[in-house]
């Protein structure tokens, strides 16, 4: 996370779902409660920057996703999303996937630890934010369901063919993405979809308590820690080894790193700083 700025001005007003910051966590409610949450074109635009500033705001060390209402998120919706690319050209659609992937590869790539707070259903797209995300934290009456092939299109979509085997094995993932059912949260949990399986109506505070706890901790650890685990996935091991040993390298040369030494030795809990 950087600390220059150029001339363009931090968005401070997001129209098309809720923010809100407390402390370094950035929560994020998605906030059409009568369509379950359903994604139009310009959540997913507003979503992809918001995610593009978060590095550079210099407020925000955790990114907390919730949904108003009865569920987390429905997914694309079907006459606002579904019917308008109906109307579409080739160049326009294309413009559309393509963001839609980059909203992916952007809380992939946020130095900021990204938990989703799952209630009701995840589907489709709603069910990738979350596949998306590091944490995912998760009530007991919730349930997953990659709907991309029940529409007619390919289970494949915003990354959840690269993301998904990489959590619950090749196996489950093609089920998954080609069938579409519907996923129970404690089969998800099962599967190692869900890091935290809690009971129904608590998954906001949980999800507040963790973010509370990063937020607090050594921000620099946790986003060079989210960073390996994603660069990671593609290399070799001796690759991988020497990435790690450059980073701890200049991670050793931090003001946390210190400061974890010196509150040791006086017997108390570091200060992070974030430098």
């Amino acid at each position: 996370m950087g600390a220059f700025r150029g001339s363009a001005p931090l968005t401070s007003d997001w129209k098309h779902f809720r923010t809100s910051w407390d402390g370094g966590v950035c929560t994020v409610t998605f906030d059409r409660p009568e369509k379950l949450n359903a994604l139009t074109f310009e959540v997913y635009a507003d979503l992809r920057d918001l995610l593009a500033e978060l590095p550079h705001r210099g407020d925000t060390r955790v990114l907390v996703l919730r949904g108003e209402g009865r569920a987390f998120c429905s997914g694309g919706d079907v006459h606002e999303i579904i019917g308008r690319t109906l109307e579409m050209d080739h160049a326009d659609l294309l413009t559309f996937t393509r963001m839609t992937g980059e909203v992916v590869r952007l809380l992939r790539e946020c130095p900021v630890p990204v938990i989703a707070a799952v209630h009701g259903v995840a589907a489709g797209a709603g069910s990738v934010l979350a596949l998306a995300s590091d944490l995912r934290v998760v009530e007991r009456s919730a349930r997953f369901a990659f709907l991309f092939t029940k529409v007619g299109l390919a289970g494949a979509d915003m990354g959840a063919a690269y993301l998904l085997p990489r959590l619950v094995g090749l196996g489950r993932a093609s089920e998954l993405l080609l069938l579409g059912d519907t996923l129970p949260a404690e089969q998800a949990e099962r599967w190692g979809l869900v890091t935290r399986l809690v009971d129904d109506g608590t998954a906001s505070e949980v999800a507040g308590q963790l973010a509370r706890r990063l937020a607090d901790g050594p921000v620099h650890a946790y986003a060079q820690t989210k960073a390996l685990l994603s660069r990671e996935l593609d290399m070799s091991l001796s690759a991988a080894v020497e990435l790690e040993a450059v980073t701890q390298a200049l991670l050793m040369t931090s003001a946390d790193y210190r400061e974890f030494y010196e509150a040791f030795s006086e017997g108390r809990d570091p200060q992070w700083k974030g430098r």
